[in-house]
């Protein structure tokens, strides 16, 4: 059975940092793209970031580019999220996701195979 399981949330002020971390159960984690998406209160599900399956290629939406970074550690399953100089427009519920496939080819969630329940990440002074 394939979990994936966020943390690393909270509350945070604007100008702040938080790392998020994805840890993987129940697949071969190096044979998966993977994804963080994010959700707001009455928006759609937005990608935010993917990584390919060894780091070697990543993509940024624009609005987290040179803000956010991806990167992936396979020994541990596990990938993460660093967020500096975070926004209130940051605040949603981020979910990690996962592809069964080596390159970056899905940018929507519903083209990844597995996806994680979030976790609430919440930009507030």
């Amino acid at each position: 059975q394939v979990q994936l399981v966020e943390s690393g949330g909270g509350l945070v002020q604007p100008g702040g940092s938080l790392r998020l971390a994805c840890a993987a159960t129940g697949l071969t984690f190096s044979d998966y793209t993977m994804g963080w998406f994010r959700q707001a209160p009455g928006e759609h599900r937005e990608m935010v970031a993917a990584i390919n399956w060894n780091g070697g290629d990543t993509f940024y939406s624009a609005s987290v580019r040179r803000r956010f970074t991806i990167s992936r550690d396979n020994a541990k399953s596990t990938m993460y999220l660093q967020m500096n100089n975070l926004k209130p427009e940051d605040t949603a519920l981020y979910l990690c996701a996962a592809d069964l496939a080596r390159a970056i080819v899905a940018i929507r969630d519903t083209e990844y195979d597995y996806l994680g329940k979030g976790i609430q990440v919440t930009v507030s002074s």
